[in-house]
C-alpha cells in the first residue's frame, strides 16, 4: 500500500507550507488562503496544507473546494485536526494530493491501537493519494508503552512518509532526534515538519528529505502572525542552494 511520496514533487528536498486559516469569516479566510498559497508558491514553495489551526472544519472544506474548483495551478494537502476520518474523506472528496496525520503510531494504549490500525487500513484503501504520519509529534501523547523503533516501524506501515517534529510549534526540531530517526527509518521518506530556518535547514535537509513550514514565514516568525513574502523568499532561496549541490 506505500506509495512513493517524493515522487509527486518536481524538486528535491520538497518544502510545504502551512496554511492556518486565519480570518473572521469564510469569505476572509478564502481570500487569505488563496493569497498565503499564491505566495508561497510563487516564491518557491514546493506545496501547501490546509489546516483548522485557527480556522474550522468547515474552512477547511471551504478553502479545498475552492483549490479544487479553480483548478489551483500547485499541489495542495490537508490536515484536519482531530478528526483522523474526516481527514481522509476531505482529502478524496477535493482531490488533496496528500494528507498529514499528527499521530500515526504511539499514541494510543495497546489496547486501543489494533483497531486504529484496522481504520487506518480502510481509510487508505480508499485514498489514492499520500499520508504524511507523525510519531512523538509535538502536544500528542505517548500512551503505546513501545520503543521509538517499535513505534516508527509501525508507523511506517501506516504513512508514506514520517514527521518529525520538535516540542511545539515554531520550536526547533533537534538534529539529534532528526538523527534518531533516520537512523532507525532508513531511505523511508522523513519530513522535518517544526521550526525550520534558513539557518537551521541545512543541517536539518542534510538528514531529512522535505520540510514542512508555517511559523518561519510568518511576522514575528509566529503561527499567529501575518504571511511575510520576504521571509518566504530567504528560507527557500537557501532550500535553492541545497538543492542546486544535489543536482
Amino acid at each position: 500500500m506505500k506509495r512513493d511520496f517524493l515522487s509527486i514533487f518536481r524538486n528535491p528536498k520538497p518544502v510545504m507550507g502551512m496554511l492556518h486559516l486565519k480570518g473572521f469569516s469564510e469569505s476572509e479566510v478564502l481570500r487569505l488562503a488563496n493569497e498565503e498559497a499564491r505566495i508561497m508558491t510563487e516564491n518557491g514553495v514546493d506545496a501547501v496544507i490546509v489546516e483548522n489551526y485557527y480556522g474550522t472544519p468547515d474552512h477547511v472544506r471551504a478553502v479545498l473546494e475552492d483549490f479544487q474548483r479553480n483548478r489551483a495551478p500547485f499541489l495542495y494537502g490537508v490536515n484536519l485536526l482531530d478528526d483522523d476520518e474526516a481527514n481522509f474523506q476531505a482529502a478524496i472528496r477535493y482531490g488533496a494530493a496528500f494528507l498529514q496525520l499528527d499521530s500515526v503510531a504511539g499514541h494510543l494504549t495497546p489496547e486501543e491501537d489494533p483497531v486504529f490500525g484496522q481504520r487506518m487500513d480502510q481509510w487508505r484503501s480508499a485514498y489514492a493519494g499520500c499520508v504524511i504520519g507523525g510519531v512523538r509529534f509535538k502536544y500528542q501523547p505517548y500512551l503505546s508503552g513501545r520503543s521509538l523503533a517499535e513505534d516508527l516501524h509501525i508507523g511506517m506501515t501506516r504513512c508514506d512518509a514520517i514527521a518529525v517534529t520538535g516540542l511545539g510549534t515554531g520550536m526547533p526540531t533537534e538534529i539529534s532526534k532528526i538523527k534518531e530517526f533516520r537512523d532507525i527509518v532508513g531511505d523511508f521518506p522523513l519530513l522535518v515538519t517544526a521550526g525550520v530556518t534558513p539557518e537551521s535547514c541545512p543541517e536539518q535537509l542534510a538528514l531529512a528529505d522535505g520540510a514542512i513550514v508555517g511559523s518561519y514565514f510568518k511576522t514575528s516568525h509566529q503561527a499567529s502572525g501575518d504571511l511575510c513574502a520576504e521571509y518566504v523568499r530567504s528560507l527557500m532561496t537557501v532550500v535553492e542552494s541545497i538543492r542546486e549541490g544535489l543536482r
